[in-house]
């Protein structure tokens, strides 16, 4: 069993100018690219892995080598990452069900997104921002490195539903060092669609 890397689901140029043609080329075509042939050499002859999906090998991850968590966290990632972005006329926004949630949960839209911008900003070195759902709860965390919460060896586990990159790859070309502009730049180009459609999943067990 092969892992391919799939396209983008919008054109390059298709979120600038929030990220540009350049480095959706260069992160989706080089880096995404990489993380696909590293996860199959990871995962050829591994007897254990066989007929699982990358859900289920992440279920019990502390028992593979670090090259399956990093590679196979790397193409899950990016694949989830990609998904979680829209071009901005195309984005939607929040379902009722989980403005709602939001509002329960976290304080609000406006505390949300500082706490999901805070979250990235504090990531020490490159790693992930997340809105997760959790003990019928939604939480924001990060994660070092290509971890996710659905990684057992994650210390903060639940489903997945909105991400951000903060590896550098992922910003460098157009913000440079500046992080946290980044971040905040993220809220037009999210993909509330998307986001509703995990969420009402999520809840629906």
């Amino acid at each position: 069993m092969a892992f391919t890397l799939p396209p983008l689901p919008y054109a390059y140029d298709g979120l600038s100018p929030v990220i540009s043609k350049e480095t959706l080329e260069f992160h989706h075509d080089k880096h995404h690219q990489a993380y696909t042939d590293n996860l199959n050499k990871a995962l050829d002859g591994l007897a254990e892995a066989e007929g699982k999906s990358l859900e289920e090998i992440f279920a019990e991850m502390s028992k593979y080598p670090k090259a399956v968590r990093n590679n196979g966290g790397g193409y899950w990632n990016h694949i989830f990452y990609w998904e979680s972005m829209a071009p901005a006329d195309e984005a939607g926004a929040p379902s009722a069900e989980l403005a709602a949630a939001i509002d329960a949960d976290l304080g609000g839209m406006d505390a949300f997104k500082t706490a999901f911008e805070q979250a990235g900003v504090t990531q020490f070195g490159s790693g992930w921002a997340w809105l997760i759902f959790a003990d019928g709860k939604l939480k924001v965390i990060n994660t070092p490195n290509q971890d996710n919460s659905l990684m057992d060896i994650n210390p903060d586990k639940g489903v997945p539903l909105l991400v951000n990159d903060v590896w550098e790859h992922a910003y460098y070309l157009d913000y440079q060092n500046k992080r946290p502009a980044f971040l905040g730049a993220f809220w037009p180009i999210v993909n509330w669609n998307k986001v509703n459609e995990r969420f009402a999943a999520a809840k629906a067990g």
